[in-house]
């Protein structure tokens, strides 16, 4: 069992750091910088095996074109140099995982262009690349999206892991989804396992997850890892989209104890990686230990 970090946002606003839409995790970075550092170490202390690279709101989307043009490198080097710095200072064997984020807006796969998507990657690749021990390329919600991240990362020399977010709709027990509406049999497809080393799904809910596993180990040859890392989030639907003007409420019932009886079902599943997204914070980690 690989245990990853949780949600860098959501815990930089526990601990009081800078934090705030549209900037979201991106704001503690600019202003503050000390409490990402921190929030690694939490992470670290916690037991994760992975730490994320605070890089996933380095993006026009949460910054405006403004300020990414002016700052992204500078910050996209920070974010690294902060988790590395962390990973040297840490007692025990932990590793970095690079975020390279969906780069047009998470949950809008409506606008994502190749074109305009491929030099914001390139960037991430060529900045973030040194400190990384694999990629993540996370949240993504079309088979366009994932076809890109495959292409600009295929080479890089590093693990690549690709994690789908998925729509959260428990009422169809049949199919995984795409939040675009493809197929998640589509988009397994679509992966070039010569490239991918994992297969993870991230930013759902936690009730659309134990299908996914399934899903993508029948599908997946069995030296490609599983994982998951779901949200706290209530669900959300396609009218609910907008993913930086506003902080959405966290699932009271989604405490470390109530997530941990979903990551066992994903553990039975299949899944090997497991992690938290948004809402999930150290004490989360630390209750996930009890699944080694």
């Amino acid at each position: 069992m690989i245990l990853l970090d949780g949600g860098m946002g959501r815990h930089l606003k526990e601990i009081g750091a800078p934090f705030g839409q549209p900037e979201w995790s991106a704001l503690a970075l600019i202003d503050d910088p000390s409490y990402v550092l921190q929030a690694h170490n939490d992470f670290i202390d916690a037991g994760s095996d992975y730490i994320t690279t605070n890089s996933y709101a380095i993006i026009p989307f949460h910054l405006g074109n403004k300020i990414f043009n002016e700052k992204a490198k500078e910050l996209l080097k920070l974010s690294g140099e902060l988790a590395k710095k962390a990973k040297e200072n840490s007692k025990t064997s932990v590793k970095i995982a690079v975020s390279i984020p969906p780069v047009l807006g998470s949950y809008k796969p409506e606008v994502f262009n190749s074109n305009e998507a491929r030099p914001i990657l390139e960037l991430f690749r060529d900045i973030l690349l040194p400190y990384g021990d694999v990629i993540l390329g996370e949240t993504l919600s079309s088979v366009e999206e994932i076809i890109l991240v495959q292409d600009v990362f295929k080479e890089c020399g590093k693990p690549l892991w690709i994690s789908l977010t998925l729509e959260d709709d428990t009422s169809n027990q049949s199919t995984s989804k795409l939040r675009s509406g493809e197929s998640l049999d589509s988009a397994l497809k679509n992966i070039d396992f010569r490239a991918v080393d994992s297969i993870l799904f991230n930013c759902s809910q936690p009730e659309v997850m134990e299908r996914a596993i399934i899903t993508a180990k029948n599908f997946c040859q069995k030296n490609i890892l599983i994982g998951v890392y779901a949200n706290t989030f209530p669900p959300i639907n396609s009218s609910q989209k907008e993913a930086n003007n506003q902080l959405r409420e966290m699932r009271k019932e989604l405490d470390p104890a109530g997530y941990l009886i979903f990551a066992e079902k994903w553990q039975k599943a299949g899944a090997l990686i497991i992690g938290g997204c948004c809402g999930i914070g150290p004490e989360h980690i630390k209750e996930l230990n009890k699944l080694r």
